[in-house]
């Protein structure tokens, strides 16, 4: 083992003769594999850290603060590793700055004088069924009374889908040509995060949700997935993702009594004679975003948000590297970050790269926000895991409140659990 660096500091007082029992305990360690000796002092308090140390190798690191940032253990905490999806706590926080806590996504819908509706999309991550289907019953009620509408036959024209908002050749780095949800492609104009549950019954395929309708245009693709059942995604043809939007958007206007007689299709919005017919307004906060992002890990959330945030730092349309330009110089300006690569906002990518002591930063000012992430007892953390690689950041929350930040980041092989060394950061502060 070799570490670039280690320091253990005890928080609390201890008997003398114990400190000294510890301090020969790491010696002999250190003679053994050739570590950097731990730094303790006998005016710290009680946590003791020496059983993760010989866990670490030398693309591991590990670091364990409290809220102030004083470290009380640290191991190759200049290191940059690839951190997984620890990266969305930052994507995260870069929301909040950019974004601001009242935000929300919107889509706004326009029909002109030949009765063709527009559909512009902003990158909403949360159109889901659910929220396609209140649309279409909001556009149901208003529709009867537009001239457009009414002096003709009653119908819509064509269904126009403009997702401009966002670049066309979005090319996620570490994302496969694959059928899993984690690979689901980004765009301006998406429905349920690009994914379709189904399941088969007799010969046939349905809808595994009562609140989707399984489209005919997805059948090709479930179809060569070859599974009986699960959850798919549309593939990363960005063409592909934006007609299943409108063909579901579709389905729930028909189910309204909205026939639309015209074609489906892509178009973008040209400057004329259209209006506004409804600009609706997420009813999720970006609170709720970014819970349901960090809960459930979603490749695809954080990407929107990444690619949203390059959008308000510079302009339309946006794209990966503009979000992760903005996301950097957030970080280093705001935070202090000293060691960071992004090339995307989910973690997915191994190019990106981030230190353990920058993690700690990023821990330090998310601190408000850590109620959004997942909590397992006196544990508050997000997780991270690539093939060999294995991450955990976040907090220990005792029961009077007191708080310590923590960040694993095993990146050596073999491949190991980040989550055994959280366990024993747990277990010592809690001894």
């Amino acid at each position: 083992m070799i570490f670039s660096d280690i320091k253990n500091t005890n928080c609390g007082k201890k008997p003398l003769r114990h400190l000294f029992e510890k301090i020969a305990t790491v010696f002999f360690l250190w003679i053994l594999s050739g570590i950097v000796c731990p730094v303790y002092s006998a005016n710290l308090h009680a946590a003791d850290f020496n059983d993760i140390i010989p866990l670490i190798r030398k693309h591991d690191a590990v670091v364990v603060a409290d809220p102030d940032g004083k470290i009380l253990f640290s191991a190759n905490a200049g290191q940059p590793l690839i951190p997984a999806s620890i990266l969305k706590i930052l994507t995260s926080l870069a929301a909040f700055h950019y974004l601001g806590n009242d935000f929300r996504f919107i889509t706004e819908f326009y029909i002109d004088d030949r009765a063709n509706l527009t559909v512009k999309g902003y990158g909403d991550p949360l159109l889901i069924s659910e929220v396609l289907s209140q649309i279409a019953c909001n556009i149901a009620e208003i529709l009867p009374e537009t001239r457009e509408y009414s002096q003709g036959d009653a119908s819509i024209n064509h269904l126009l889908l403009d997702d401009t908002y966002f670049m066309h050749s979005l090319e996620t780095p570490g994302v496969n040509a694959s059928v899993q949800p984690y690979d689901s492609p980004n765009g301006a104009l998406c429905a349920n995060f690009n994914t379709v549950k189904f399941k088969r019954r007799g010969t046939t395929y349905v809808s595994a949700e009562p609140q989707t309708p399984l489209l005919p245009i997805t059948l090709p693709r479930i179809k060569k997935s070859k599974l009986a059942h699960g959850r798919i995604l549309l593939s990363q043809n960005r063409k592909e993702s934006t007609l299943y939007a409108g063909h579901l958007l579709a389905y729930f206007l028909q189910q309204q009594g909205i026939e639309i007689k015209g074609d489906i299709k892509p178009a973008e919005m040209e400057n004329g004679r259209k209006r506004l017919l409804l600009r609706y307004t997420s009813r999720f906060s970006l609170d709720q975003i970014i819970s349901r992002l960090l809960e459930y890990s979603n490749n695809f959330i954080a990407n929107q948000l990444l690619i949203t945030i390059g959008i308000k730092a510079g302009a339309a349309p946006g794209n990966l590297a503009m979000g992760s330009c903005a996301v950097m110089k957030y970080a280093i300006n705001y935070l202090g970050v000293k060691k960071l690569t992004m090339v995307e906002g989910s973690g997915i990518s191994r190019e990106n790269r981030l230190s353990a002591m920058d993690m700690i930063k990023v821990l330090q000012a998310f601190l408000p926000y850590r109620h959004l992430m997942r909590r397992n007892g006196n544990i508050i953390c997000k997780t991270g895991t690539l093939s060999g690689i294995s991450t955990r950041a976040g907090y220990y929350e005792s029961k009077d409140g007191q708080v310590l930040l923590f960040v694993v980041m095993l990146n050596s092989p073999p491949a190991r659990s980040a989550g055994v060394i959280v366990n024993i950061i747990e277990k010592c502060i809690k001894d």
